[in-house]
């Protein structure tokens, strides 16, 4: 196969450059301004006079807030599945179908041209900070491996189709371009999960495999596949000795952190994205340690809000000049596929303002307060990935809800149900779930408050499950592999009392 990766060097070295110039605000800016210029005849731009706003300022006293419902109900609904110059000017040829995180109705999130074209370059960016760090990089001598949903698109209408990203990014790859990707396209149409990781797992180790794509749990789950098939534990050099890059994103990966670089053992380098349906957010550009990079200059002009400000009537919305490291801002972005200060549903925390770079630190949802404790995603998570190496153990996937009193005089509490690696004893599961409630009580007040003297939270209960679990409770829910992701934080009692009951099982 033909190396494009000297190809690729040329075109890394003009946007090293680029990336070097400390601009980001004036970077913002000309987004902004590209972003209002574009959209100013469509019907948003009209409906909020585009054409007189001059600054951020004004752009946010004239735009309010939206969310996913109401842009579907206001401008999308209507006339889906053909939006023609409603909130981006011309047709949209794609629909990201995604249904968020935990339970809920399918979105449909416009897909524009010049969307496509963002994502495509913010890839290239991922790979431009990957030859910066591997300087004898060979990454395009062989193939990229994307462990993703059914590339299969629904067609919606004449030239208008929805599906996967994964299956939008397919779908507009250049012929020259599948030679360098793998699945072939008869194995990634499979729309049967245990079917494709089957396939895909007999298939791999014979190709030249480069770049590995997809989300911690599901690429996990491939790893104990390939070692099943081998009869004995593998590593990326025994199956993948090519293998330079690892890409993740989607979750939180301190739980997994270590099972990867069991996997990779000095071979392969991991980096992490931000991708969401709604546009490319971020990626990682140097060590996890650094957080990932705002993307300031393709196509997306962002929003944050404090979140404990979100809901409230005249909340402070702040830019890329006026955020501060430390603070947990809900994120908004303005994108080139017409959503307009659009709220995604995540939060962020800025690490560094030069050059900007944010940690994901959970979803506006996605918090628990059954009992007033407080607690959001990112000190859940990082409680348990540091409860787990307190005890050696491996966690291949966990979920965690509230467990109300049964009865008179009985305490609430959160029960968190475990997929280990290895099954632990039951000593070590107990001090697993001590560390867990150590941890907690040591990063948040309010949590420690209730359980002071078990007065008002008794202490957490963990539920150990064996291996393949998650995966049959995600296949029972019709949410199985892809780009689906296992909720952490469960607040829908009915979705919770499905996963114990299959932990019981």
């Amino acid at each position: 196969m033909m190396d494009f990766t000297p190809a690729l060097r040329v075109y890394a070295a003009h946007r090293r450059r680029t990336l070097a110039k400390r601009d980001y605000a004036d970077q913002q800016i000309r987004v902004f301004h590209q972003l209002l210029g574009k959209a100013a005849s469509t019907r948003f731009g009209l409906d909020h006079h585009f054409q007189q706003i001059k600054s951020i300022a004004d752009y946010q006293n004239t735009v309010p807030l939206r969310r996913y419902d109401d842009f579907w109900r206001e401008y999308w609904q209507t006339a889906f599945p053909r939006l023609d110059n409603l909130t981006w000017p011309g047709v949209v040829p794609y629909f990201a179908v995604t249904s968020g995180t935990t339970a809920g109705a399918s979105k449909y999130i416009p897909v524009t041209a010049a969307m496509n074209r963002a994502n495509v370059r913010a890839g290239l960016d991922l790979l431009t900070h990957h030859l910066t760090h591997r300087l004898r990089s060979k990454i395009f001598g062989g193939k990229s491996f994307m462990l993703g949903g059914s590339t299969d698109l629904v067609a919606e209408a004449p030239g208008i189709w929805s599906g996967d990203l994964s299956g939008i990014a397919v779908k507009r790859m250049p012929w020259w371009a599948r030679a360098l990707t793998f699945p072939p396209l008869e194995v990634a149409l499979l729309s049967d999960w245990e079917q494709k990781l089957a396939r895909v797992a007999e298939l791999s180790p014979s190709e030249d495999i480069r770049i590995l794509t997809g989300t911690p749990s599901w690429l996990l789950i491939l790893f104990d596949r390939l070692s099943s098939n081998a009869g004995r534990r593998l590593t990326a050099r025994d199956v993948y000795p090519h293998l330079e890059l690892l890409i993740h994103g989607g979750v939180n990966f301190k739980p997994y952190r270590a099972r990867f670089e069991e996997f990779l053992v000095g071979g392969a380098e991991l980096r992490e994205v931000y991708p969401a349906s709604e546009g490319f957010i971020a990626l990682q550009d140097h060590t996890h340690e650094h957080g990932l990079r705002l993307l300031v200059d393709n196509g997306i002009f962002f929003e944050f809000v404090p979140v404990d400000e979100l809901e409230s009537a005249h909340p402070t919305r702040h830019w890329l000049e006026t955020v501060e490291p430390g603070v947990n801002y809900a994120i908004v972005l303005s994108t080139c596929a017409g959503c307009w200060s659009y709220i995604i549903g995540d939060t962020v925390r800025f690490v560094s303002r030069d050059p900007p770079r944010i940690v994901i630190t959970g979803r506006t949802s996605y918090s628990m307060s059954a009992f007033g404790e407080h607690l959001i995603g990112e000190e859940i998570e990082d409680a348990v990935a540091a409860a787990a190496s307190g005890i050696g153990a491996q966690v291949t996937d966990f979920s965690m809800g509230a467990k109300y009193p049964a009865g008179q005089g009985d305490l609430g509490g959160h029960l968190y149900i475990v997929e280990f690696a290895q099954s632990p004893s039951p000593e070590s599961l107990a001090a697993f779930a001590r560390a867990i409630d150590e941890i907690l009580c040591a990063r948040n007040d309010d949590y420690r408050a209730h359980r002071a003297d078990g007065f008002g939270m008794k202490a957490p209960e963990v539920r150990a499950v064996s291996s393949g679990s998650f995966a049959a409770w995600m296949k029972s829910r019709g949410r199985l592999g892809g780009q689906n992701k296992v909720p952490r934080i469960i607040n829908d009692e009915a979705v919770f009392a499905s996963l114990k009951q299959f932990a019981k099982e």
